[in-house]
């Protein structure tokens, strides 16, 4: 059979016989590449994989594996996985340009390599000399660490069979190309056939194996979505470009928790972590000042307290404007909305600004209540007492709603010196915190009657 060429979509992978301005399956446009489709592997290509010889095996006799998992070296990197890297399995980092992921994983494989033995770092957008140059910044010391630049994925798994490293890093998954196919390095037949193979080689040798994968202009992981399917892990690295802190979100894991975070202070010598998140949030928050409030959010397993900040001032336009900066906008014109509705706060000709301080991204509906309480000090002009915390989900109605997780949260502000806490009335009774007071709310009037005196 003679290969041919077809029209892929470098959004969702749809194949079209011919050019298409728009994508039929992801309604992207100006997205197909043709593309060069080779003939069907042979009988003994196909058997190659995770494919077994034995057969289907009964459940009840498939004996439990003890995974022990593989330290990275850097204790908030661990967590994030789940208590560290668990063999053979693939993990996916992808971030913005230049936020640090290469520094990230230098470090990580600077110190298993210390410890584990040898490491394998294939580099296909660095030379050895330019990773040299990071890793003399990084003070990495004499570890038994490989650099191996190179793009073609066979070479890069005849180093992996030759080596039997303890950890392999690919950098980055998008360089990597196979010359069976006609495609360009970087197109979605590439990356799918170099991230299946690296799975293949991960499982047979089990090896944890990293993937550095680049990000589209939406902040969303380049390549078919398939490829978020094939790894084990995915892993978000977030951060403001003018921030000192840089975070690392699990969106999948397929052997810890989803949604686990671990927080970086990005330094001359690398990236450090941050074993108390809440208090560098909460470094500089100005106590006193109007249109503050201290928030208790749950990442994961891991209590955080950042800062709520808003700004409302009369509009000088005809339309208010409304701006969210670490919060969902249509969520804070929802809870303006409540406020104007239920507690008599008029702010619909006013601008209204929100941030959450520090450039932490909270998403879960436990937020509500911080955002209603800093808006309403902002109207009022009236500052929350610095030593107050708050949390709980406001609905339509002007309820708050009870949330999980409520005893984590009040002895996260326990430990951090706040006095007190307005909670949902309906975690009350199983809150008991020596020497803190809890006060328990229905209403957002009631909340805000209690915060802003």
């Amino acid at each position: 059979m003679k290969s041919r060429t077809c029209f892929v979509c470098q959004t969702c992978g749809a194949q079209e016989s011919k050019w298409l301005g728009r994508c039929p399956g992801c309604d992207a446009w100006n997205s197909f590449v043709e593309e060069r489709v080779g003939p069907a592997p042979s009988d003994d290509e196909a058997r190659l994989g995770l494919t077994s010889t034995e057969g289907a095996r009964l459940y009840a006799d498939v004996e439990m594996a003890q995974m022990d998992r593989l330290s990275l070296g850097i204790n908030e990197l661990d967590r994030v996985l789940g208590g560290g890297a668990v063999p053979g399995s693939l993990v996916l980092l992808g971030g913005e340009p230049g936020i640090g992921k290469s520094t990230l994983l230098l470090q990580a494989a600077a110190r298993v390599a210390a410890v584990s033995g040898p490491v394998l770092y294939c580099s296909g957008e660095e030379s050895e000399h330019q990773i040299k140059v990071r890793g003399e910044r990084l003070g990495i010391g004499q570890a038994p660490l490989f650099l191996f630049a190179e793009t073609c994925l066979e070479r890069i798994l005849e180093e992996i069979a030759r080596r039997q490293p303890a950890l392999i890093v690919i950098d980055s998954v998008q360089t990597v190309f196979s010359p069976k196919l006609q495609s360009a390095p970087g197109s979605i037949g590439q990356i799918r056939e170099a991230a299946t193979q690296l799975l293949f080689s991960a499982k047979s040798h089990h090896i944890p194996t990293f993937l550095v994968g680049h990000v589209t202009k939406d902040g969303a992981l380049a390549g078919p979505k398939t490829l978020e399917h094939i790894v084990d892990t995915v892993l978000y690295f977030e951060g403001e470009r003018y921030q000192s802190h840089r975070i690392v979100r699990a969106v999948k894991n397929r052997y810890g928790a989803v949604s686990e975070l671990g927080v970086f202070e990005m330094t001359d010598g690398g990236l450090q972590p941050v074993a108390n998140p809440s208090q560098l949030f909460l470094a500089e928050r100005s106590a006193g000042a109007p249109g503050s409030a201290v928030l208790c959010c749950v990442e994961g397993s891991r209590p955080i307290l950042v800062e709520v900040q808003a700004l409302v001032s009369t509009s000088t336009y005809g339309t208010a404007r409304r701006t969210a900066s670490g919060i969902d906008q249509h969520r804070l014109g929802l809870l303006l909305a409540v406020l104007e509705k239920r507690v008599g706060l008029n702010v619909s000709g006013d601008d209204v600004f929100v941030n959450i301080a520090g450039g932490m991204n909270v998403n879960e509906p436990a937020a509500d209540l911080g955002i209603v309480a800093a808006v309403a000090s902002s109207v009022r002009n009236r500052p929350i007492d610095a030593s107050t915390a708050v949390f709980g989900e406001v609905g339509l109605a002007g309820e708050v709603r009870g949330i999980s997780q409520a005893a984590l949260r009040v002895r996260e502000a326990a430990q951090l010196g706040f006095r007190r806490c307005v909670v949902p009335a309906a975690n009350h009774e199983k809150l008991d915190i020596e020497d803190f007071e809890t006060i328990p709310v229905r209403a957002v009037d009631e909340a805000l009657d209690v915060l802003i005196a």
